[in-house]
């Protein structure tokens, strides 16, 4: 008895000493990044500028928000622009993890170019983009005229613009789920797919039926990734259409730039911003549970 109360105490004593190395550490990133959080949660219920913190407005701002034609249609574009990013980049990654399964000559030469629209700058590929798509004389248009489907103006155009923008997004989003495809990839028992085969299985069956399954987890977390990129994603936006023609590209983080930094209304721009952070936090949570659910099956 004497020994369980010793053992008891010495354990107590050792995660009293762990709770206090650590707490230090704790302290400081709660400071870090809450005190941001907590400027921007007085700044969204205020109506000042970027200078000063203006009058108490309640949550005037949030319902602001939600009466604002432009944020609906932002929502939509965001909606649809994340969904681009996520399912087409994965569709892509998927099949090309798949392809490169297979050893063939210059295989590593292969894979390296395929990470390049994610090692090269993005400034540097939205300007080759732009250089393809952005006026009449551009290659692109000029293809397209070509090929008789007459004058396409890929950024002027809102269908078209909205159209490039999530090509462009695919383009540049496919060598990172490539990548976890890969990696997950690596972790499939071959012995089972072996068996399956020997059983009659054919590549589609074993897709579906055996690849997947098995790699679902990894497939889950790589699209609460993508998904948190993409909805966040400024730049890809911004250095191809600056959220044009006529806002058809402006997604939500788009619209919180311009209207804390164009327009001047902080508080109705950081409105937006934790509407958007309670939005992600809902579907990753229900992400989460779907990795759960995978994991338990």
């Amino acid at each position: 008895m004497s020994m369980f109360f010793q053992d008891t105490s010495t354990a107590r004593r050792r995660r009293l000493t762990m709770a206090g190395l650590a707490l230090p550490s704790i302290l400081m990133m709660a400071l870090v990044n809450g005190y941001p959080v907590v400027v921007a949660a007085v700044q969204s219920v205020h109506d000042g500028g970027l200078l000063k913190l203006g009058d108490f407005v309640g949550v005037e701002n949030y319902i602001r928000v939600f009466q604002d034609p432009l944020f609906w249609k932002s929502l939509r574009f965001t909606v649809l622009f994340a969904m681009c990013g996520v399912f087409g980049s994965w569709v892509v990654g998927f099949a090309l993890a798949l392809f490169l399964r297979t050893r063939f000559p210059g295989s590593a030469i292969f894979r390296v170019l395929l990470l390049l629209p994610w090692i090269v700058p993005i400034v540097v590929t939205a300007m080759g983009w732009n250089w393809l798509v952005a006026t009449r004389n551009s290659i692109m248009p000029q293809l397209a005229e070509a090929l008789g489907f007459g004058p396409v103006m890929f950024l002027a155009d809102p269908t078209m613009a909205v159209i490039t923008v999530c090509v462009f997004k695919i383009w540049i989003s496919y060598p990172f789920m490539m990548m976890m495809a890969a990696g997950a990839l690596e972790t499939v028992d071959q012995s089972a797919i072996e068996a399956a085969r020997v059983d009659g299985a054919g590549p589609w069956n074993l897709l579906v039926h055996m690849i997947l399954p098995m790699t679902a987890r990894s497939t889950y977390i790589s699209w609460i990734l993508m998904t948190m990129f993409s909805v966040n994603d400024f730049p890809t936006i911004f250095l191809l259409t600056g959220g044009g023609p006529v806002n058809a590209t402006s997604s939500l983080v788009v619209m919180a730039y311009r209207t804390v930094f164009q327009d001047f209304q902080p508080g109705y721009g950081i409105a937006i911003t934790f509407v958007i952070t309670t939005a992600l936090a809902v579907l990753s949570l229900c992400l989460f549970n779907l990795i759960r659910k995978s994991s338990v099956s």
